[in-house]
């Protein structure tokens, strides 16, 4: 899946990354420039350690330096080359690091269309997944959503191609402004086919008909066939979140 329209969050951590690579002088030490912004809205900035014995990429300092300032789970991260090189894409140790340490964080990656999103699962697919790595989730949302989820009416969600995985999670409400976010659980994930949704499971996700619910889902997923597997995702959210 290719995000080819960026969020004002997503733009400004290419611009990051962008803008410290472009203050890297001659030392060959130091050659890229890494952004990732947390559930937060902080932008953390880092650059490369290159040594013949393996210093770490750009990507991997910039873990180190979201972990010390107590970031949590990263949502966006980006790495560009100096010399005007641009925006590039992360090696395959980067790729592996990222999915096992911040398995939902999307990637900046340079395209003939200008820069995209990409999960990072994407990046790595058929991959081994590191058993200990005890990520914590995040699951994205439309941020018209945020008062109907934290006052408990849209207990529900639908996603195609999207993993969700039970249990605890970050709510994150994709470029909101005041970057709010509610700590939840997802409680249940169901696959059906499309064309076999119910119209009560379309009330659950807050849509008055099937019909309606079908639409708002092929809008979402632009080509999605009539046949496609989607996932019904349950959640809840903790109580102290709510709005009563």
């Amino acid at each position: 899946m290719v995000f080819t329209k960026l969020f004002d969050s997503e733009r400004r951590v290419i611009e990051a990354a962008e803008r410290l690579a472009t203050t890297l002088g001659s030392d060959p030490n130091h050659t890229v420039a890494a952004a990732a912004m947390d559930t937060a809205g902080r932008i953390h900035e880092a650059v490369n350690v290159y040594h013949f014995t393996g210093g770490p990429c750009a990507e991997l300092v910039v873990l180190g330096a979201a972990a010390a300032a107590g970031a949590g789970p990263l949502v966006t991260i980006a790495a560009a080359g100096d010399q005007g090189r641009g925006l590039i894409p992360p090696c395959g140790r980067c790729r592996q690091a990222l999915l096992d340490l911040h398995p939902d964080v999307t990637v900046a990656v340079p395209t003939d269309d200008g820069p995209a999103l990409r999960p990072i699962r994407n990046l790595l697919p058929d991959t081994y997944f590191h058993p200990d790595a005890d990520a914590r989730r995040i699951v994205r949302f439309n941020k018209r959503y945020y008062e109907d989820i934290a006052a408990g009416r849209k207990t529900s969600t639908v996603r195609h191609d999207d993993p969700i995985a039970l249990g605890s999670a970050i709510f994150l409400f994709e470029d909101d402004a005041v970057h709010r976010t509610l700590n939840g659980t997802v409680t249940g994930i169901e696959r059906h086919r499309l064309d076999r949704l119910t119209t009560e499971q379309a009330r659950l996700d807050g849509f008055t008909s099937l019909d309606e619910f079908k639409k708002g889902l092929q809008d979402h997923y632009p080509g999605l066939p009539s046949d496609a597997e989607v996932d019904l995702v349950t959640f809840t959210i903790e109580a102290s979140d709510a709005v009563r």
